[in-house]
């Protein structure tokens, strides 16, 4: 569905979704089904709660909820009133929380019952399986922009916290229509994900199902023992997948299960060469590489026919894209640079981050964004990722901020200095990795640093190793040369933590 320019909005998208589709099924999510008409009526209802509780349009409201009906509610609802959702991640902890609300604003906080004790929060809030009100009183959607903001998402800080990504209604717009069109997305499609509603990949994969006229089904998470269990109940014809889930599934027994589906096509971004061939070749399902960020859209992409392996793939019509030098000059076809973007649609990418002027220019220079990205581009015009400049780390499909890590270790009383930076996995993605400089006259034990950091940190960013070391490597100016930790690795004598070795995705 092409909607026009003034029409990019969400509202726009429900009410032409529900002209058009009408009673086709839109979305499954534990607690709800909902049609095309339904879903329109929905946020007209939650929209009509949110006012009645005194949220006006561009205030913030915060979510933290698994993937259920009223995450996706709160959502619609705050589009259709022309206010801000700030999904947070469910496995945010106490400080990252009360960051999170503070940083954005919030004048109402949603939250899940079972995530209360973690908040410690003034914040008016609605507990889900508690206090979370009845729909309210349909109303008219507001008279949005499509340059308005529809969502704020916490994307990892690199050298400092955590940074809001203003994400306007276009963009959330293009989001959906450039990945239908990758994936083909048509009107007898059924897309399932595992992926939590608080990304902008689950969150997409509802924009692409209301776009094209069929059914997004959500899954409560990602089980590996599950997984085509799942996908032959929801009749699933499009899937999404990231880099360590592909080979988190490959490691289960193989079985008639693994091609008992329906399932035509999918996303794998990140994920190894040899593991989509394997993927392939055990399951019948090709997926697509690609490249895409929380600030920008669907840039770049693969297709099941492409010449080339082991690729993110080429750029995608409506997008620029050239690799940059450290003064933002172009190199040459083969030379390792940044990965600079920019889109023909003024609104397709976001608008900055939020309250953080300084961090929106430095991200948007010279009209490119630059995605600290370090990529090459071959002769073919194929672009190959190579690593991150950012001083950030991707685990488990989520980004985690080293200096976030950081400030929890050097918070312990034992620890005088802290270095967080990422090795490599088996599952071809990030494990976190921490070289710890105790205080004077204080020993600091790995075991000690690991539990103290489960009641601070997201699960995913406590370090699975840690290293005890005299001192830091550090530049003439004092600056911890990160690389050469990371050159050094896991050694002989670097501390593991047991449930990061012995976990397995259930």
């Amino acid at each position: 569905m092409e909607l026009t320019p003034a029409e990019r909005t969400l509202p726009a998208m429900l009410r032409h979704g529900a002209a058009r589709f009408a009673a086709r099924p839109l979305c499954s999510i534990p607690g709800a089904q909902w049609s095309h008409r339904d879903a329109a009526e929905v946020a007209a209802r939650r929209a009509g709660a949110l006012r009645a509780a005194g949220i006006k349009r561009g205030d913030r409201v915060a979510v933290m909820c698994s993937n259920r009906a009223e995450l996706l509610e709160t959502f619609l609802g705050c589009g259709w009133l022309g206010a801000v959702c700030v999904p947070i991640n469910v496995a945010s902890m106490g400080p990252q929380i009360e960051y999170y609300l503070a940083n954005s604003g919030a004048r109402l906080f949603v939250l899940e019952a079972d995530f209360a004790h973690r908040a410690n929060t003034t914040v008016n809030s609605w507990i889900v399986g508690d206090s979370y009100p009845p729909p309210g009183q349909s109303i008219a959607p507001a008279d949005i922009r499509p340059d308005e903001t529809l969502a704020i998402l916490y994307t990892s800080g690199t050298t400092g916290p955590a940074k809001g990504v203003e994400c306007p209604h276009a963009q959330y717009y293009w989001w959906g229509r450039n990945t239908a069109e990758i994936l083909g997305v048509g009107a007898d499609d059924v897309l399932c994900s595992t992926l939590p509603l608080f990304h902008i990949n689950a969150l997409n994969t509802f924009a692409q199902a209301s776009l094209a006229g069929c059914r997004a089904v959500f899954e409560p998470r990602f089980s590996a023992s599950g997984f085509w269990a799942a996908m032959r109940a929801a009749d699933a014809t499009v899937v999404y997948l990231l880099g360590a889930m592909v080979p988190i599934l490959l490691a289960q027994p193989p079985g008639d299960a693994e091609r008992a589906h329906r399932i035509r096509i999918g996303l794998g971004p990140g994920v190894p060469p040899a593991a989509l061939d394997d993927f392939r070749s055990r399951t019948g399902i090709a997926l697509l590489e690609g490249y895409g960020s929380t600030e920008t859209n669907f840039v770049i992409a693969s297709a099941p026919d492409s010449p080339r392996r082991g690729v993110m793939g080429w750029l995608r019509p409506g997008f620029q894209a050239r690799v940059v030098d450290e003064h933002g000059a172009e190199l040459r076809a083969g030379e390792a640079g940044e990965l600079a973007l920019r889109s023909d649609e003024p609104l397709a990418f976001a608008s900055g981050y939020f309250g953080m002027a300084e961090a929106t220019r430095q991200a948007r220079r010279d009209g490119w964004f630059h995605t600290g990205d370090r990529v090459v581009r071959d002769a073919d015009g194929a672009f190959r990722f190579l690593d991150r400049i950012k001083d950030a780390i991707r685990r488990r499909g989520e980004n985690i901020s080293s200096y976030e890590v950081e400030q929890v270790l050097l918070s312990h009383p034992d620890v005088g200095a802290a270095a967080v930076y990422p090795v490599r996995s088996p599952l071809a993605e990030d494990e976190v990795m921490a070289a710890i400089v105790p205080r004077p006259g204080r020993k600091a034990e790995p075991a000690e640093l690991a539990r103290f950091c489960e009641s601070r940190l997201p699960h995913f960013a406590i370090p699975r190793y840690i290293d005890i070391v005299a001192d830091l490597p550090r530049t003439e100016n004092g600056k911890v040369q990160k690389f050469r930790l990371r050159e050094r690795g896991v050694s002989a004598g670097t501390w593991e933590r047991a449930s990061a070795r012995q976990g397995r995705a259930g």
